[in-house]
């Protein structure tokens, strides 16, 4: 993959926000190495999820 960065504009309404902040709170790092095809693959989805989380986050949905 080249070295830039992609930017995503996501329109959710609020329901769809928080249902999608709880699921990624509750992914693990198993279902991230189920859902990859080797070790660094599930590293990377797993950095992706972060960042997506940090920008629900920033918009309030952030569930404990």
């Amino acid at each position: 993959m080249p070295d830039t960065i992609i930017k995503l504009d996501l329109h959710l309404d609020p329901d769809s926000a928080w249902a999608l902040a709880q699921f990624l709170k509750r992914s693990r790092w198993e279902h991230f190495l189920a859902c990859a095809v080797d070790e660094e693959e599930a590293h990377q989805i797993k950095f992706a999820v972060g960042r997506l989380e940090a920008a629900l986050a920033e918009k309030g949905y952030a569930p404990l």
